[in-house]
């Protein structure tokens, strides 16, 4: 029968990352990147890890063609764990000499990656700043808020302070009781996780204020080839998410195709029969999270030629079967 899974992903941006929306806008920056549109914070489009982790995946795999739109050039899609899991198209002739296209659809949707944390500048360092309804969502553990914690404006700290705090240009009371943030299992022993030391949970009419007023901010010129200076009136500005923001993504598996015998898994040989890097490919997740590690090296996004784009995922995704609760004893697979 068909297969559901769900996996969530945290991510950490190692350098800023830029997913544009291809266009220029008049406003603070020329190249804006993409937001979410209801609160107006950024965010990584599905489509993005979607092409990535299906680049580096084929990459990987040794056969780069399964990363395009067509793949006439692969004998047979099926056998191919690329091709099974992100899907192709095939055309060939048919018996009356007429073009013939074979299409599967993927079996794994890849969904856009919202920021949970995000660093700011402050008077007591770099501080990670959150909601409690974006911590939540993402399966993280928020506790010992305070009871009025809906009608309040000021900020809850994971640590002890009782000074006001700025964030970047904004300054906020802080509330006195010390607020709990717990990572689920698979993230909480990895080292980029534990290095956040203080967390600033806040309001979500906040939140977009203090993303949007704290991202990174750029500058670049086109260079004249022929002077070797800046070239005139080619002056140009664009925003990215900073280093260090933790963004979680969702991977769900929808294997409709029946049959344990039709899957191309398992896999420990690349197409030519070299050993395939990192783990064996067990079944389609293992190949999304073989395509998202490869974007620690080579990153996602625009301006990858210019530093920008690499993340890392954070730990091991937690995963949950449909019609079965999300449990520990599941988190500790």
């Amino acid at each position: 029968m068909a297969t559901y899974k769900r996996q969530r992903y945290l991510f950490m941006t190692l350098d800023p990352v830029h997913i544009g929306t291809g266009g220029y806008r008049l406003g603070r920056v020329d190249n804006s990147i993409v937001r979410e549109p209801g609160t107006k914070i950024p965010k990584i489009p599905g489509t993005s890890l979607h092409g990535a982790a299906r680049s580096y995946a084929a990459q990987l795999y040794e056969t780069p063609e399964a990363a395009g739109q067509s793949h006439d050039k692969i004998d047979k899609p099926d056998e191919n764990p690329v091709c099974y899991t992100f899907g192709y198209i095939k055309k060939s002739k048919n018996d009356n000499d007429n073009d013939k296209a074979t299409i599967y659809s993927g079996v794994v949707n890849i969904f856009d990656a919202h920021i949970v944390l995000f660093p700011v500048h402050s008077m007591a360092g770099p501080v990670w700043v959150s909601t409690k309804e974006r911590l939540e969502d993402a399966g993280f553990t928020v506790e010992n808020l305070p009871n009025d914690w809906n009608n309040i404006n000021t900020a809850v700290l994971n640590w002890q302070r009782s000074d006001a705090l700025n964030l970047g240009w904004l300054m906020l009371q802080v509330s006195g009781q010390q607020a709990t943030v717990t990572a689920p299992d698979e993230w909480k022993d990895d080292k980029r996780w534990q290095a956040i030391e203080k967390i600033v949970l806040v309001q979500d009419a906040l939140f977009s204020q203090i993303v949007n007023s704290n991202l990174e901010v750029r500058t670049s010129v086109a260079i004249n080839p022929d002077t070797g200076a800046a070239e005139e009136g080619a002056l140009f500005t664009y925003e990215a998410i900073p280093r260090a923001t933790f963004l979680t993504t969702e991977v769900v598996l929808d294997d409709y195709r029946d049959g344990e015998k039709d899957r191309p898994f398992p896999k420990d040989k690349t197409a030519k029969n070299e050993p395939l890097l990192g783990e064996p490919w067990q079944c389609p997740l293992c190949v999304v999270k073989a395509g998202f590690g490869m974007i620690e090296w080579l990153g996602v996004g625009g301006m990858g030629t210019r530093g920008f784009g690499r993340m890392a995922v954070v730990g091991n995704p937690w995963e949950e079967n449909y019609g079965k609760e999300k449990t520990n004893e599941q988190h500790s697979h």
